[in-house]
């Protein structure tokens, strides 16, 4: 995680719930539209170590990406321009199968996740939301001990009480960023899916469904 660099270029979709005009919904991921089960060219595939193992599913309640993780550590980037105080609310839907053994942020030695949701913004700054292993829920802090590199973690969910289920999450990222680093968010720059287990040497599995960020939450 500390090692993420969030580099990106593309657009992305604008909805607009005409019956609503002022709730607006920035869709980042829908995999629906990913020709062959392949992550599209506006989508960058960034490994850190070992080999991605990335496909495009359905299920039930729709299509959605999965990401496999054996002793590797990978995610991909997508490049938004957003202004936070507009779309304010970051919204996902993600599952975990299998948990990173023994992973924990809180320590260089364990810091795998099955699945992180990351936002960067203009100042080079890092919001992740990530599911953990043993950290917490609600847990917050720093997630980067490397001068000059700010990543601050928010632990969403944790464990595998809730494994093999889709989970829905929503997330005020102007308020988290205004709590992480005390300043009013910038601008929002690229958003990254990641999953790692390379630090413990083991296996991790995720699956994510539409994420996007919303003017409102309905």
């Amino acid at each position: 995680m500390r090692r993420v660099l969030l580099v990106v270029c593309l657009a992305v979709c604008l909805l607009v719930n005409p019956a609503h005009a002022s709730q607006l919904a920035i869709i980042v991921l829908n995999t629906l539209s990913w020709g062959g089960g392949h992550p599209p060219s506006d989508w960058l595939i960034k490994v850190v170590h070992g080999k991605p193992e990335i496909a495009v599913c359905t299920e039930t309640d729709g299509s959605c990406l999965h990401l496999k993780a054996t002793k590797s550590s990978y995610g991909l980037e997508h490049s938004i321009d957003l202004n936070p105080q507009e779309t304010r609310y970051l919204t996902w839907r993600w599952k975990v199968t299998e948990l990173p053994a023994g992973g924990d942020f809180r320590r260089a030695a364990t810091d795998d996740q099955a699945a992180q949701v990351l936002v960067a913004f203009a100042d080079r700054r890092v919001l992740t939301y990530i599911w953990d292993t043993t950290a917490p829920k609600g847990t917050a802090q720093l997630a980067s001990s490397i001068p000059f590199v700010h990543i601050f973690a928010v632990v969403c969910e944790s464990g595998a009480g809730d494994a093999n289920r889709w989970i829905s999450e929503s997330r005020d990222v102007a308020a988290d960023y205004q709590s992480a680093y005390g300043r009013p968010a910038p601008q929002i720059k690229g958003l990254r899916l990641q999953i790692n287990s390379q630090h413990t040497g083991s296996s991790a599995e995720s699956y994510f469904g539409e994420v996007a960020f919303r003017s409102s939450l309905q």
